[in-house]
């Protein structure tokens, strides 16, 4: 991760719009939401980024020995599968290195409320990680993973993610959205082996 006078990128994945907004594919979103609503001494406000199809916010996080680090929260206002232009104009525009990407996703193969935490490696058919891969031209970049589980019977995955969860089901959805966002805030104070020691041991 880069020296911690420098900003870091973090996407949160997701379709634009009221339709999808409170869709499992959306949960990076909401991921996104979550970070802004605790920053610290008042919540952050998202707003059109005019060199880029997102919205931004700006916040500051205080770290633990004692510095603060800047974060740029960025929703791309893109469908999913077009997420890499948004983001690559982001990293561009703050000249943010991969390596200082943070993107938050949906994971169909994680069981529901799963966090874990990674760089690089495949993107497991999700378009917007195909996306983002392909416009930064590198996998190289951390992911946190939020599970939601694989669709019940022969639903498609496709309408599975689309969907809203049942109202059964939303307490703990909240609680991933939660959690995922202490994993970005982990991610950000311990770095990658350190946020997946406090992260993976839950």
């Amino acid at each position: 991760m880069p020296a911690s006078d420098s900003p870091l990128l973090v996407v949160g994945l997701g379709n634009p719009g009221p339709k999808y907004a409170g869709t499992r594919h959306n949960i990076g979103h909401l991921v996104l939401d979550e970070l802004a609503g605790r920053a610290d001494p008042m919540p952050a406000s998202f707003s059109a980024h005019r060199r880029s199809n997102a919205e931004i916010a700006r916040i500051r996080r205080r770290l633990p020995d004692g510095g603060e680090r800047a974060l740029i929260l960025a929703k791309p206002r893109s469908y999913m599968n077009l997420s890499g232009g948004p983001v690559a104009a982001l990293a561009r525009f703050f000249k943010i290195d991969p390596a200082g990407i943070i993107v938050v996703h949906d994971e169909l193969d994680l069981d529901p409320g799963v966090v874990r935490l990674k760089r690089g490696g495949g993107e497991g058919g999700h378009n917007g990680l195909r996306s983002t891969s392909k416009a930064l031209g590198t996998r190289d970049y951390l992911r946190v993973r939020v599970g939601i589980g694989r669709p019940p019977g022969r639903m498609d995955p496709a309408d599975y993610v689309l969907r809203e969860p049942p109202a059964r089901e939303r307490e703990e959805f909240a609680l991933a959205v939660a959690e995922a966002a202490d994993a970005v805030e982990a991610l950000v104070d311990l770095g990658l082996t350190g946020a997946q020691n406090r992260v993976h041991g839950r």
